[in-house]
């Protein structure tokens, strides 16, 4: 992944409601949410929401698809692990880090 790239995920990840909507959609999984389930889950009004699902979908962070009347938003899980492996890609120096719950790298 390219710097840009990562640069603009993490801009669109740089705001509250939508690293709520992300956070949210992770747990959710695959299937995804309805943007109306997203509101309601996050009390954020349409409007805005609809904004955010916008910067999300650009950034390539959700994915949206038609179901019926409704679209459906997802993760895309692609996107999200380059970006962890962009971040993590000179992780501890080479050496091998602890458990994903303990940040500390490990020394030789």
């Amino acid at each position: 992944m390219e710097t840009k790239n990562v640069i603009s995920v993490l801009a669109a990840l740089a705001q509250e409601s939508r690293l709520g909507v992300f956070r949210l959609l992770v747990r959710i999984g695959p299937e995804g949410l309805a943007a109306s389930k997203i509101a309601e889950q996050l009390a954020i009004p349409s409007s805005s929401l609809s904004f955010h699902l916008k910067e999300l979908t650009h950034a390539g962070l959700v994915i949206p698809r038609q179901d019926g009347r409704f679209i459906i938003y997802a993760v895309n899980f692609e996107t999200m692990n380059d970006v962890m492996a962009f971040l993590t890609d000179s992780c501890c120096g080479g050496n091998p880090c602890t458990p994903k719950t303990n940040l500390v790298c490990k020394t030789k």
